[in-house]
């Protein structure tokens, strides 16, 4: 019997140590880190990573993302709040133009106690909303003055977003956070702003076609004109091939013409005469003539 009490009264505090634990304790997300504050002695140093940590009741963790987060400021429910948190922001012509904003943010690891002193205690999300989100609006502000509407709406939103992105990363380093990939994710003019920015795409859009069909007019003449050149210089070529050939067929008769000249002499022509000869003597009329016959002599 009192065995069996004693294994109740062990199960009893089992329990109560397994709740106390649980109320004793907390866990730190993936991606994020934490901060231990102590009621007693305030921050302490060591920075906890992810997983179950055993805090007692005069301690708190306060966490910080220190992987990448979204975040997005939107004229409807899509961001971060259910409230409107696009912004107007000024151009080079001094017009306003509506924007929503994304970006990814996080805190550095390394700083965490640092970030906790500046921002007096505050978690990650408490920050964002107090200080990121001002900031990323204010300094957006600063920027976009250095651009046209039409380099913000539609030429050059990519340098724009790229411009914003590594000026904002300075700034919110100093604090501590680190930012990356800044976007206006949706500009919105008004009215009459985009009737003249869609007239003015579209006059662009007509120049860069008659500017496409100009440089292939002219690639298309240079291209007949090389034509051109390579067949005079085929013509010219072969007018010379026939010349060369007509001067070499000349000069081969003339020196055959004189091979043979040169071969003939008087022997040879007398020769030529003996050996064409018939056997025919003329006849010589008259007194005191007298007839040779020549074939004894060839014998």
């Amino acid at each position: 019997m009192k065995g069996i009490i004693g294994a109740v009264i062990t199960a009893v505090v089992i329990g109560f140590l397994m709740l106390g634990g649980c109320a004793c304790s907390e866990t730190i997300p993936a991606g994020y880190a934490g901060i231990v504050y102590n009621l007693n002695g305030g921050i302490e140093d060591q920075v906890l990573d992810q997983g179950w940590k055993i805090v007692p009741p005069t301690k708190r963790i306060i966490t910080y993302t220190i992987g990448l987060e979204q975040s997005f400021m939107t004229e409807d429910n899509k961001g971060d709040s259910k409230d409107d948190e696009s912004f107007e922001i000024p151009t080079k012509e001094g017009a306003s133009l509506d924007v929503d904003v994304a970006y990814s943010y996080s805190f550095d690891r390394d700083r965490l106690p640092e970030i906790f002193k500046r921002f007096k205690g505050q978690d990650g999300k408490s920050i964002l909303q107090s200080f990121i989100k001002p900031k990323m609006q204010a300094w957006i502000k600063e920027i976009t003055p250095e651009f046209t509407m039409m380099q913000i709406v539609a030429t050059q939103r990519g340098v724009v977003n790229n411009t914003i992105t590594d000026k904002l990363k300075t700034r919110f380093d100093e604090y501590g956070i680190v930012i990356d990939n800044i976007a206006l994710a949706d500009v919105r003019p008004d009215e009459d702003t985009a009737r003249s920015i869609t007239e003015r795409i579209q006059a662009q859009e007509q120049l860069e076609k008659e500017k496409v069909v100009a440089e292939k007019d002219k690639v298309e003449a240079q291209k007949d004109k090389e034509i051109a050149a390579i067949n005079a210089e085929k013509a010219k070529i072969e007018a010379q091939g026939k010349a060369d050939a007509k001067t070499i067929a000349a000069e081969a008769e003339a020196k055959a013409n004189k091979l043979i000249s040169e071969s003939i002499t008087p022997e040879l022509n007398e020769y030529n005469k003996i050996k064409g000869w018939k056997g025919d003597v003329p006849k010589v009329q008259g007194a005191g003539s007298v007839i040779v016959d020549t074939r004894e002599l060839t014998e």
